[in-house]
Formats: structure tokens, sequence, C-alpha cells
């Protein structure tokens, strides 16, 4: 087994450099409907806010989430068994990983994988302290992109990756079908999926939690603007700029937005961008599914739906997917 200290925790690094994220905000900025890859919202300050929202009563999804995780951890164990190189995609910190980590019998490793550096190597200093019989190979990637996946020393005998969170439901539909294909495509048949998946629900509800009382998820969003500022000299100045998030129920998504609070105009590497006043850059979706609309999906990318575990309320799931290999 290979051990980890707080010291020597160098996760292998294929996060986007920054000329990836100046072309990637350039190129949103310029469309008609102006918008920013949410991936961008993830900074050391962006994980931290996020980490703040996850506490939050309004925010139901890590509450609801762990409660499935806690209630259910002895069957999703049991049927994802021994022998398996864990992959997670976009880890944070961890929370409900160590629910699985308690669980799991004979884990061959476990891959933390993210796109914020920092927060990456703390979580798996961490990690290396509280498993230390376990093989920690931390990843710092874009799991939307290219990266090579460390090779651990026990023999593995399937792989499966975990993404809790809901986080699919960032991706546009055509998006999710991709993402899925490329999990089905890094698991290999056989291989498994356990995914977070938030159900579609009262509008009220959603409003609550992407509008939360305390400003956290606002602060959050015009947190990106602040780092376009600082990495890529843009001259956005925040106080211009407003949260505003609704649910559009024709399209079962929460759509999340900075909205221009007046007529203005932005620099960004040479580039002026205007705002009209009420113009809005679009920075995040968070689509909601049906149980079977969800199904559906995946069945299309490969994967089998084995087991859904769900609250009492079925305002979030759990599923464990299966690559068929078809």
């Amino acid at each position: 087994m290979v051990s980890q200290s707080e010291n020597n925790v160098l996760p292998a690094d294929f996060k986007p450099g920054q000329e990836s994220f100046r072309e990637e905000a350039l190129a949103g900025l310029r469309k008609d409907r102006k918008e920013l890859p949410c991936k961008y919202l993830y900074d050391e300050l962006g994980a931290f806010l996020f980490e703040r929202i996850c506490t939050l009563s309004e925010y139901y999804i890590p509450r609801v989430e762990k409660e499935i995780m806690e209630s259910h951890v002895g069957e999703m164990t049991d049927r994802i068994g021994r022998g398996i190189l864990l992959l997670e995609y976009g880890c944070g910190d961890c929370a409900k990983t160590r629910i699985l980590l308690d669980g799991m019998h004979d884990l061959s490793a476990f891959v933390p994988l993210d796109i914020s550096r920092e927060q990456l190597s703390r979580v798996a200093s961490e990690l290396a302290e509280e498993y230390p019989r376990l093989e920690l190979l931390p990843v710092c990637a874009d799991y939307t992109g290219d990266f090579d996946l460390p090779e651990p020393e026990l023999p593995v005998r399937r792989r499966m990756i975990y993404f809790p969170g809901s986080t699919i439901g960032n991706f546009e539909p055509f998006q999710a079908f991709d993402f899925l294909k490329q999990a089905a495509d890094i698991c290999g048949p056989g291989g498994t999926l356990l995914i977070g998946v938030d159900l579609k629900k009262e509008p009220d509800m959603l409003h609550r939690a992407y509008n939360d009382s305390q400003g956290i998820t606002a602060a959050f969003n015009l947190n990106m603007l602040r780092r376009i500022n600082r990495e890529l000299e843009g001259d956005f100045e925040l106080k211009r700029f407003g949260h505003y998030a609704f649910y559009n129920p024709a399209a079962g998504r929460v759509e999340m937005h900075l909205v221009s609070l007046e007529k203005q105009d932005v620099h960004l590497d040479g580039e002026t961008i205007h705002f009209q006043e009420g113009e809005s850059i679009w920075t995040e979706s968070s689509y909601k599914y049906g149980l079977e609309d969800f199904k559906r999906l995946v069945t299309r990318a490969g994967f089998e739906v084995d087991k859904v575990w769900t609250d009492e309320r079925r305002w979030f799931s759990v599923q464990y997917l299966v690559n068929r290999g078809w």
C-alpha cells in the first residue's frame, strides 16, 4: 500500500491552464447570449464557498443525499463488491465519499479527481491520515477533458466512478449523454457508476435552494467575475452585477445568471464587452430529472440502471449503473 503525508501528496496534474480559461471565457462572452462555463466557479475561494452552500438549510441536496447514503451504504457496498478501483469525479471535500470508504471491502485504490488543485491537495492529505492503508492516487483535472488514470499497486477487478451531488444536472442533455458515454468508456464493460441525480420538485423549494437568505450562493456566483479579474486581468466591477437564479419549468432546470445592473463596458484581453442593463451572463444550469427520463438517458449511453435509492419524499436519488458493454 502507498501511504501519503501532507508533505508528499502530489496529485497528477492535468488541470486546464490559464490560456484555456481565457479562451473559454472570451468565447462565452462574445456570444449573443453570454455565458461562462460553470467549472470555472471552482477556484480555491469558489470551492470554499460551495462547501458553505452545502451547509445551508435551503440547499437540501447534500443533506438528503447523505441521508440516502447512510441509510443504504451496506446495500451499496455489497453491490459494489471487492477489488474496485474507485474514481470520484469532482471530489470536493469527499464528505460523502468517506461513507463509502468506511463501508467498502478490499478496495484496490481511490482516485479523487478535482479541478481545484488547492482543495484536492488538502483533502488528499486529510484522507491519507484517515485511511493510512488505502492507496490514494489524486488527479487534478477537468473530468470532461483529457487525463490519464494512475496505475494502482493492487490488482483491479473493475472500475467504479462515483459522481455525487447532482452534478450531472449541470450538463445540457446532449452533454450529459456525452459525459455518460465517456464514463462508460472509462469504466469499461462490467464497470459501474454510482451517481447522484436530483429529482423534479416544487419550484418554490428550488428557488430557495439557489437564492439562500445569507447570500452565499450569490457570492459564489459573483466570484466567477472576481476570478476573471485576478487571473485574466479583466475589469469587471462586481457591484455592477447581481446574482439571479430561477427555475425554468419548461426546460426542467434551474438557471443561474449574473445580471448587469446598468449599461456598461467591460474589458478583457484587449476586447471590449458591451452589456445592456438587465443583460445576463449564464453561469450554470441545474437540470432536474424524472426517474424514467434519466433511465432512458443512461440506457442510450450504454448503462443499465441496476438499483435506485431515494429518500422518502423522492427529492433526490442515488443510482447504481452497470456498463453492460453493449
